[in-house]
């Protein structure tokens, strides 16, 4: 097969299936509430007893209080990350909280805040 042609299928492919993730609605943001946090907090790390979750304004991002101390799940696409919050660099911004994960591996978070949450929310980071 031509080049041309195979390159023609793979371009057209890519973008009829992102048209299609698209247009199903599998590319918008996750929304989430207390109880679909919880459920993702247990999804990322099964073996916590989760305390108390907050659930931002914007409802993209999540704060789970555990035994173990503290975490953060957030809106990663359709999907979600959650982070215990351990090691890691808290930035304030006009916006929220920037959140530098010490861990390789781990993306950073930017989180939508409102003024009135913005204290709380530095309040429940800190372990106990």
């Amino acid at each position: 097969m031509p080049l041309e042609i195979l390159l023609v299928l793979v371009v057209g492919g890519i973008a009829g299936v992102t048209l299609l993730l698209h247009l199903t609605g599998r590319s918008q943001r996750c929304v989430l509430s207390p109880e679909t946090a919880r459920d993702q907090w247990v999804r990322h790390f099964p073996e916590d007893t989760i305390i108390d979750v907050t659930v931002s304004h914007d409802r993209h991002a999540a704060l789970v209080r555990t035994e173990k101390g503290p975490g953060l799940l957030w809106s990663f696409g359709a999907d979600t990350v959650a982070q215990h919050l351990l090691d890691y660099d808290l930035l304030d911004r006009t916006d929220g909280f920037e959140i530098l994960f010490h861990d390789f591996g781990t993306p950073k978070a930017i989180i939508h805040l409102d003024d009135l949450e913005r204290p709380h929310w530095r309040n429940l980071m800190e372990p106990a």
